[in-house]
């Protein structure tokens, strides 16, 4: 069943629920500018957010105090897949009481991840996974799902690692779906649902040509 168009969210930024979290459904949902996000014991709930929050890739602050503390970590892609969504799960966050992040979803998205549509992005130190960040690729956009960090800056420095390739790899920008301070003190902004679907459109949802199956990854 195809999905209402996003400009029909009702003021919250709700689109619809129920349904399932199948690959067919879920991709088809990111390429129209949607995403799953509900409580444990919910239906699904599908939004489109206004504003939304996204990130030019030239637009990411990299500060000096960053640049050196990624010196210290060990980068890879999509090798810990479902246990940076686990962390990200687990780890405590200020403000927030439980996670969205339950084992349906990360069932889902594993299942993405098998199709090279969801990638996860991690910082080692010392041989131990302390940071990172996962997401679902749809067409040039990289749609950013949640991060978590164990050592101050691991997540910061994924995030850094990630700009860079996918600048190397053309493409457009970073959905980052909510607005929070974080992001936008790294650089992101706040563009209203209608700028946000307008620039989705002009995005190629041909899947691009990359290199998530590179494991070890250059430092700036």
């Amino acid at each position: 069943m195809a999905f209402p168009h996003a400009n029909d969210a009702n003021e919250d930024g709700i689109v619809a629920w129920g349904g399932d979290l199948s690959p067919s459904r879920l991709i088809r949902a990111y390429q129209n500018g949607i995403f799953p996000w509900y409580a444990k014991g919910d239906p699904i709930i599908w939004w489109s957010p206004n504003p939304r929050l996204i990130m030019e890739l030239d637009d990411f602050k990299l500060s000096k105090s960053l640049k050196k503390s990624m010196k210290k970590f060990e980068y890879k892609f999509d090798t810990n897949f479902k246990k940076v969504m686990q962390k990200c799960a687990t780890t405590p966050r200020e403000n927030q009481n439980g996670t969205w992040i339950q084992e349906e979803i990360v069932e889902a998205y594993e299942v993405l991840h098998s199709l090279g549509v969801a990638h996860s992005i991690e910082s080692y130190l010392d041989g131990k996974l302390v940071g990172g960040l996962y997401g679902v690729v749809v067409g040039g956009v990289f749609c950013g799902e949640s991060m978590f960090s164990h050592v101050n800056d691991a997540s910061k420095s994924a995030y850094a690692i990630l700009i860079k390739h996918l600048k190397l790899w053309g493409y457009d920008f970073i959905d980052c779906q909510v607005p929070t301070n974080h992001l936008k003190s790294l650089g992101a902004k706040e563009v209203t649902r209608d700028y946000f679907l307008n620039r989705l459109s002009k995005v190629n949802m041909q899947k691009i040509e990359n290199g998530w199956v590179i494991n070890k990854l250059l430092l700036y």
